[in-house]
């Protein structure tokens, strides 16, 4: 499923049109992105958190010619799944 089926269901569903649900999927994204950029958690009540979490900075090897590299620290964001959703996908 990609934003635009996930729009599709959101009209359907909700008896808007595709081009004002499509506006409402971005929104909600946007937010939880500008949400992350700034450090924050985002608690969504029975789907699960986003997190923003730290990766330090390693050691690695260039593939190629074995040479080590420097990689730098980093953030990304995880997701931990809520237990209604874990519940669902295991029957």
């Amino acid at each position: 499923m990609n934003n635009s089926d996930l729009a599709d269901k959101l009209a359907a569903s909700q008896d808007v049109t595709k081009a004002d649900a499509r506006k409402l999927v971005d929104a909600v994204f946007a937010a939880i992105a500008d949400a992350a950029a700034a450090g924050e958690e985002v608690s969504l009540n029975g789907f699960g958190k986003f997190k923003v979490k730290d990766t330090p900075a390693r050691e690695g090897r260039n593939p190629s010619t074995g040479a080590t590299i420097q990689i730098a620290a980093s953030k990304k964001l995880a997701f931990s799944a809520a237990k209604a959703v874990k519940d669902k996908l295991n029957g």
